[in-house]
């Protein structure tokens, strides 16, 4: 009998540990030359084709589904005036980064897990090994350096795209006055808001990249091993998301005071 099987739960702890360890490497790695520039920008180029319309169109009804909920709330609590304030936060600190880790990591993260799963069952990451040749700093590194750049300028797109899809339900539709709207946003947000979540969308773009790459190189078994390992990625990856997500928005609310206090 085996370890795994004779202590249970010794097998998803050896996983953790393994994923931390890679994330380790990806960390040390990515400040050691020679740095892989072409595949980079290759990688960089094929995440952001593969996420910028799924975002783009995302990021349209979240933002005016968050504009008409809060909209529809602050008008039966008697509080139009805090309606653009209120969107604009949710918008940008929780449905941005949120939206762009989803789509990275469902889009591009399975993407990659494949890419690595492929060559892993075709021994090439092996043959890597033998010549030398480490295959975190050659495929792994490129491919989560171009998944958290391509989180954070798609990041940006969502804020601004949420932000306009809210104002345009909110006051258009709702008929809310674009005064009070703006007045609102500009004396309850500041900039700390946005440095959040651009740190999310880094940190959330480094999770998916690194999940992905850990399941590809742990697949086994050909093409149905590939497909498995892509599925447990992009479960993986969620749960870390939405778990790291609730600690970043604790600390930050913890740490940086509400603006007006």
């Amino acid at each position: 009998m085996s370890a795994d099987t004779a202590v249970p739960g010794i097998g998803a702890l050896r996983q953790t540990g393994s994923l931390f360890s890679l994330a380790a490497s990806v960390v040390a790695k990515t400040f050691r030359r020679p740095f892989q520039v072409r595949e980079l920008i290759e990688q960089f180029w094929f995440i952001a084709s593969v996420t910028i319309l799924p975002t783009a169109l995302v990021s349209v009804p979240f933002g005016a589904v968050i504009a008409l909920q809060v909209g529809s709330l602050t008008r039966q609590l008697g509080a139009e005036s805090f309606t653009g304030a209120a969107s604009v936060l949710a918008v940008v600190q929780q449905a941005s980064p949120l939206i762009t880790a989803l789509l990275v990591s469902g889009a591009a993260g399975s993407a990659i897990c494949a890419d690595i799963g492929a060559r892993t069952v075709r021994e090439e990451i092996d043959a890597m090994r033998v010549m030398g040749v480490s295959p975190v700093q050659r495929l792994i590194v490129p491919r989560v350096l171009g998944a958290m750049g391509v989180a954070v300028l798609l990041n940006g797109m969502v804020s601004v795209v949420g932000v306009m899809g809210g104002y345009y339900f909110n006051v258009i539709m709702q008929g809310g006055t674009p005064g009070a709207y703006l007045a609102s946003f500009s004396a309850l947000a500041h900039l700390p808001d946005l440095w959040i979540s651009e740190i999310k969308a880094l940190i959330f773009g480094f999770i998916a990249g690194v999940v992905a790459a850990h399941r590809g190189l742990s697949a086994k078994g050909g093409p149905k091993g590939v497909g498995d390992a892509v599925n447990q990625s992009v479960v993986i990856a969620f749960l870390l998301l939405f778990f790291v997500n609730l600690v970043l928005t604790a600390i930050y609310l913890q740490i940086v005071p509400a603006k007006g206090q």
